[in-house]
């Protein structure tokens, strides 16, 4: 979390008694990348967000190459590789520079409430990609969740009309990766989940090392070892081996429920940022969390027609 809905996967129908399987491996993955915000902010410390950003990207296509051969993956073709390049420059690109960048001044708390948009901003960019036409409470919903996040971010600053660069900075991560999830989750339909993720990060690679070199030669890397640790989860568990958790437990699905554990996501990074980071927790995180997380969670539902009644679901 960066940056991960399955907004836009097929749904796929599997045994009753895998369900809960499939929710733990969600689960797990979630947890994975429910540290991401908290350690961006702590590994800002003492690296630069542009060494940050690229760094982690760097460390994740080593692996994300390896891996790839390892199994001899089916290599992309033609147009592929154009939707690569959308998915690389949300989730590889976008999302991580924007976050580090952003974190350098804003709190982890406040990062992860705003980046709680992000079911529905994914949900969105599914709609808008397949062509689709949900409900008007679908597009009622998304809107006041997109409401609530900017109202929230004015209120920690003073009030309203008072959001910062990290603001925007937040908000363009949420965009960049709602749109590479999208495109992702299309993409995967024929690549496979993981192996789509690591072939953008492969495709990226070159660009990311150019900016990797970039900063280093502008401002050397100094850090503590807690901070070099940080940027280590950040480029091996929330770029890579997060992925191979999610994704594993969307393939043994149910996928719409299995991606409804996303919405946990905030509400660990938000208790991470208290309990490793210090962070006071207020009225306003707590209250604004809670709305952004109902309103992303009541769009992901709309969007995949999930009944929202007692004892909905079942049957899957």
């Amino acid at each position: 979390m960066t940056q991960h809905s399955s907004a836009t996967l097929p749904a796929s129908l599997v045994l009753p008694a895998r369900a809960s399987v499939g929710l733990w491996w969600g689960l797990v993955g979630v947890a994975a990348f429910s540290f991401t915000v908290p350690f961006t902010r702590v590994a800002v410390g003492g690296l630069s967000p542009l060494f940050i950003g690229s760094g982690r990207a760097v460390v994740a296509a080593v692996l994300a190459a390896v891996a790839l051969e390892a199994t001899r993956q089916r290599r992309p073709r033609g147009r592929q590789w154009t939707r690569l390049a959308v998915v690389g420059a949300g989730v590889v690109i976008g999302f991580p520079l924007l976050t580090s960048y952003a974190l350098t001044t804003a709190p982890a708390s406040h990062g992860a409430v705003v980046i709680a948009l992000l079911p529905a901003a994914t949900a969105t960019m599914a709609v808008l990609r397949g062509h689709e036409r949900p409900p008007v409470s679908f597009w009622v919903i998304a809107v006041v969740g997109a409401l609530a996040a900017m109202g929230f971010a004015s209120a920690q600053w003073g009030g309203l009309g008072q959001l910062r660069w990290s603001d925007l900075l937040l908000f363009g991560a949420v965009v960049a990766a709602a749109i590479g999830y999208a495109e992702g989750g299309l993409l995967a339909r024929e690549l496979g989940a993981w192996q789509t993720v690591s072939w953008a990060l492969v495709l990226c690679s070159p660009l990311m090392v150019v900016l990797a070199v970039l900063s280093i030669s502008h401002q050397a890397p100094s850090a503590t070892g807690v901070q070099w640790a940080a940027f280590a989860y950040l480029g091996v568990v929330s770029m890579f081996l997060g992925f191979f958790a999610w994704y594993h437990g969307l393939a043994i699905g149910p996928m719409a429920h299995v991606s409804q554990v996303q919405l946990v996501q905030p509400v660990l990074s938000i208790s991470w940022a208290a309990l490793l980071l210090g962070e006071e927790l207020t009225w306003t995180t707590v209250v604004g969390g809670l709305v952004v997380i109902a309103c992303a969670g009541a769009a992901v539902r709309v969007r995949l027609g999930i009944p929202t009644l007692p004892g909905a679901g079942r049957g899957d």
